[in-house]
């Protein structure tokens, strides 16, 4: 059971040398003896084809999705961070009966982890706006995409998201940003010096112990999200 999938996001060459470390973690896995693999929200639907046994991609979607739908208002808009991030946020809003918007970005040529925000699709003028991510690592795309969001209008912008990784300057990004909220699960244990006024974090625990309980009764852990865990 890996709540987190560590190295989810090298999940394939991005230039020349470079290794897909979530196919070595798989491996790793495989060899000490793992012969099933349960795991939520992985960076991409991929990395279930390289674990050599079943997989259980779970979602902290149900969680996220109730917390959300009992704080924004009306009117809401619900943001992908990039255009990988589309489908994921469609479902998001079909639940929170939201509009979608998205933030068109490029990662820079000459520093690891920075990303260029360069406009958005989708009218946030005036409007709360929710980003949806698997992931702040850096924080990077999170903060671009916040600037850009307040740079065309939006009134409130937050961000949830499953997995707080919180590496390098996240915090410190993130509490002098204009995000009025951060919504994470406990996917990942952050220590007091992680934690600051902003962040809000929810128990994945009911989520992995109903799909931990439909493995051992030998029943269907899709039905538990109603099929929309498969990506």
């Amino acid at each position: 059971v890996a709540p987190f999938y560590g190295y989810a996001r090298q999940d394939r060459k991005a230039q020349g040398r470079e290794p897909i470390t979530a196919r070595l973690i798989s491996d790793l896995l495989r060899q000490a003896g793992a012969d099933r693999l349960v795991s939520i929200d992985l960076h991409s639907g991929q990395i279930q084809g390289f674990f050599e046994g079943p997989v259980d991609h779970l979602t902290a979607a149900p969680v996220l999705i109730e917390y959300l739908g009992s704080m924004i208002p009306e009117g809401s808009v619900i943001v992908s961070p990039d255009t990988g991030r589309v489908k994921v946020a469609e479902r998001y809003a079909k639940k929170l009966d939201c509009e979608v918007a998205t933030i068109y970005k490029r990662r820079s040529l000459h520093a690891t982890n920075e990303v260029e925000a360069l406009g958005v699709m989708g009218d946030v003028n005036e409007r709360t706006c929710v980003i949806i991510d698997d992931m702040v690592d850096t924080a990077g795309t999170i903060c671009a995409a916040v600037d850009t969001l307040t740079a065309h209008g939006a009134a409130e912008v937050l961000c949830a998201t499953t997995h707080a990784v919180f590496s390098g300057p996240a915090v410190e990004r993130l509490e002098s940003s204009a995000l009025s909220r951060v919504i994470v699960t406990d996917t990942v244990p952050l220590p007091d010096a992680k934690r600051f006024d902003k962040l809000e974090v929810l128990s994945a625990a009911g989520i992995l112990a109903d799909a931990l309980e439909s493995v051992f009764e030998d029943t269907s852990v899709s039905e538990i999200f109603d099929g929309e865990n498969q990506s």
